[in-house]
């Protein structure tokens, strides 16, 4: 699920979605306009960085296209390669490596422009919907309208959730105040808002890159997660250097959660003596040197020297280097986690060890409720939730993961939450456009059908409880300082209630008898 304009575009030119199968023989890129489809040659776009081919392609198709396209990252099918929307103002299908899927086809863009409407039953009642929630989303959405995600940075510190050195430290308050949303707008490297298709937030920034081989450019800012991955989690608190680190995933086309964690788990080997200069090519990976951080993401992008080694991942790196090195790989199910610690809500111990993808806050977002910032009332959690207990987590983590599957399903922003959008109000929206008759409790039911859905793929292909743990260093290292020194998730009584909520056995495989329930026994 990805913001920006490129999916409305796509729904304008009549489609619901679009699946590539095969390969081309030869670079090409696929342009959509209304209903007719043309593959063309994309010899002249290779080696092009994600600006340079989103501008190339809109000056000979339609100025107002939206490019989904890859960077060198993807062509070199680096496994941390994104599939990029939207040129500088970029929005990035970023996790799981879909820019290495797409650069094996030898696809280097996709381009979309339409002009048709989209099938709405009732219109009217629609509006009706929206006038009442848009007023309550827009009053509790301010702090992401005026700074962003990345407004979050001091307040996710100040609850022990950001992850600082590679994830071996607890607390990092001066630093995060240098590098948060508010001190980009107060040093004015903000230049500007942007939307994603149709919304009222506004939460995108554009920011000024003052630093850096493109020094000078305007682009999409760093998100939170941004933030933490070339900020808090590599100890560096120079807010230009961050900047620049985000463009430059951006152009090149990497995931900047994955990026930002094979950069901390480098500077870690580098710091312990496992890699040194010779490997580096003369960088030095020391903690927060921001030089040494944007030349080691072009080395990622083109996996040219180090970035060989982590040029796939902190998973692959560590089966790269072997011996202590894998203590550094933070990852599940080989998916860098992302950069909320699930040693400060225990919810999403359970949630990322579980997640069907891997380490992905968004399978799970229970740690929006856990801060407050979305009472789990809304879909009839009314159990009590302590920071200190891993009580009632488990079942937190099961609902939470239910409702996401209907945002993803739906193409729902996840910010949508802030709007206080519980089950009934999503399926009245969806009553309004399909003139259907659901309800909050089956679109639940529709929730859990997914997942399982997700969950018997996985074990088709061999992944069981045997997967669904943490890496040792979020399960076992207690950081001693911060709002969260002294919590540790108990995963076995995690896992163990977890499952027995899902219908699941002790291996992680859901019953007969859970799927019959769910009418998914023949799938």
């Amino acid at each position: 699920t990805v913001g920006g304009h490129w999916g409305a575009q796509v729904k304008k030119c009549g489609l619901d979605g679009i699946i590539l199968t095969g390969k081309s023989d030869t670079p090409v890129y696929i342009w959509i306009n209304d209903e007719n489809v043309e593959i063309r040659d994309a010899s002249e776009l290779m080696g092009l960085d994600v600006f340079e081919t989103s501008d190339r392609i809109k000056s000979i198709t339609d100025s107002k296209a939206v490019v989904a396209c890859i960077g060198p990252a993807g062509e070199n099918q680096s496994k941390i390669a994104g599939i990029m929307i939207g040129g500088n103002e970029t929005r990035a299908a970023g996790r799981g490596g879909l820019g290495a899927v797409m650069g094996s086809k030898n696809v280097k863009a996709m381009v979309a422009k339409g002009t048709k409407s989209a099938n709405v039953y009732s219109r009217d009642s629609l509006k009706d919907l929206l006038k009442d929630f848009l007023p309550v989303l827009n009053a509790n959405t301010k702090g992401l309208h005026d700074f962003g995600t990345a407004g979050g940075v001091q307040g996710v510190e100040a609850n022990g959730d950001l992850p600082i050195k590679n994830w071996t430290l607890g607390d990092w308050a001066d630093g995060a105040e240098k590098t948060c949303g508010q001190n980009l707008d107060y040093l004015g490297i903000t230049v500007s808002h942007h939307a994603c298709y149709a919304c009222s937030i506004r939460c995108g920034k554009d920011a000024r890159v003052d630093i850096g081989p493109y020094k000078g450019a305007v682009g999409h800012g760093p998100e939170y997660e941004t933030c933490a991955a070339f900020g808090a989690n590599v100890l560096n608190d120079n807010i230009e250097y961050l900047v620049a680190a985000n463009d430059i995933c951006n152009r090149m086309g990497l995931d900047v959660i994955c990026a930002g964690n094979a950069t901390a788990m480098a500077m870690e080997c580098y710091e312990r003596g496992i890699i040194g200069k010779t490997d580096t090519e003369g960088i030095d990976l020391a903690w927060g040197n921001g030089p040494a951080i944007l030349d080691f993401l072009l080395k990622l992008a083109k996996k040219e020297g180090i970035g060989v080694i982590f040029g796939d991942g902190v998973k692959d790196a560590g089966e790269k280097l072997g011996g202590l090195a894998k203590e550094f790989a933070i990852h599940v199910k080989g998916l860098s986690v992302a950069f909320h610690d699930p040693r400060a809500f225990t919810s999403m111990a359970v949630g990322y060890a579980t997640a069907n993808r891997g380490g992905c806050h968004l399978e799970n977002l229970s740690y929006f409720c856990e801060s407050g910032a979305f009472p789990p009332s809304l879909f009839g959690f009314n159990k009590p939730l302590s920071k200190h207990s891993d009580e009632n987590k488990a079942e937190l983590a099961v609902i939470m993961q239910n409702l996401m599957n209907v945002y993803n399903a739906l193409g729902l922003c996840k910010f949508l939450i802030r709007g206080k959008t519980g089950p009934e109000t999503i399926a009245a929206w969806i009553n309004a456009v399909t003139n259907w008759n659901l309800t909050g409790e089956e679109l639940m039911l529709i929730g859990e059908r997914l997942h399982h859905i997700k969950r018997i793929y996985n074990n088709r292909i061999g992944i069981s409880r045997k997967d669904d743990y943490l890496p040792p260093r979020l399960q076992y290292h207690d950081r001693k300082t911060g709002a969260a020194a002294g919590l540790l998730p108990n995963m076995t009584k995690l896992l163990t209630e977890y499952y027995q909520i899902r219908g699941w056995d002790s291996e992680g495989m859901p019953t007969v008898e859970k799927l019959e329930t769910l009418d998914l026994t023949n799938i």
